[in-house]
């Protein structure tokens, strides 16, 4: 059977969770653009860029379910519901989240809600966007000379109120990734050195990871709430702390001015 061939189940249709990937549209997994071009409708987030969803069939409808910091944006409930709806309206139902569904993309909780409903789902994974990032921005999360372990943690959420293992992140023989932390970027700051991590750690923000638009901002740990304002910053953006950020200049290899898409044009001809 196709992989995107939809299982007989009577009326009710059936959801693909696919990972979008960090942003180039040519890191989309060949599956995930299958499923894609089969798709009666999707729900995308605000983190899928312009080139991917130009891949979403124009008959298929098109519905923007994105949560952005500091705008409004669907509750995770409408947005389980509104699948298990669009499931028992349309046959190929695609539930569309940059990076990769399992990495705080609350792919699981909505795949839970499917499965009290009864509809037939399937998961795609995609390059999560620590991964991307730190690939196009030179920075490998892992190096024996530098770090032993890496770490990916949150940082939207209100941190000061939830338990949160800063002693574990502060850890100088690890790499931290901090998704979705800019604006928490002082406090993140604040915890980590109080820690033991020292001020003068590498640090890395990248903005718009592995498009045509991608910056990076590169300091140190003492600096990191002054570099989150840097007009370089547009959301979205990563932070990487740690030692492996010192070889950024040295391993950087990507030109975000020579962005060609190669790939993307072989599956849409």
């Amino acid at each position: 059977m196709d992989v995107v061939t939809l299982q007989d189940q009577g009326s009710i249709g059936k959801v693909w969770l696919v990972g979008a990937g960090p942003g180039d549209v040519d890191l989309l997994t060949l599956k995930a653009a299958r499923v894609l071009a089969n798709a009666d409708a999707v729900l995308y987030d605000a983190l899928v860029s312009d080139d991917i969803l130009a891949l979403i069939p124009k008959h298929a409808e098109k519905i923007a379910v994105g949560k952005r910091a500091g705008a409004h944006s669907a509750r995770q409930e409408e947005i389980n519901q509104l699948l298990v709806t669009k499931a028992y309206t349309r046959k190929n139902v695609v539930r569309l989240k940059g990076g990769d569904p399992f990495i705080f993309g609350r792919g699981g909780e909505e795949l839970q809600t499917l499965v009290e409903a009864g509809v037939q789902f399937e998961v795609v994974p995609g390059i999560t966007a620590a991964s991307g990032t730190s690939a196009y921005a030179g920075i490998p999360l892992t190096h024996r000379d530098f770090a032993q372990g890496v770490t990916f943690i949150t940082g939207h959420c209100q941190l000061e109120s939830r338990p949160m293992d800063w002693q574990g992140y502060a850890n100088p023989a690890n790499t931290l990734v901090v998704y979705m932390g800019i604006l928490n970027a002082g406090l993140i700051q604040r915890e980590l050195t109080k820690h033991g991590r020292s001020a003068d750690t590498p640090v890395a923000i990248v903005s718009r990871a592995t498009t045509a638009h991608q910056q990076r901002v590169i300091g140190t740990l003492g600096e990191l709430e002054t570099l989150a304002k840097d007009e370089r910053v547009v959301m979205p953006a990563l932070m990487i702390v740690g030692e492996v950020v010192s070889l950024a200049d040295s391993l950087n290899w990507f030109e975000p001015a020579a962005v060609s898409h190669p790939v993307a044009k072989q599956i849409t001809n």
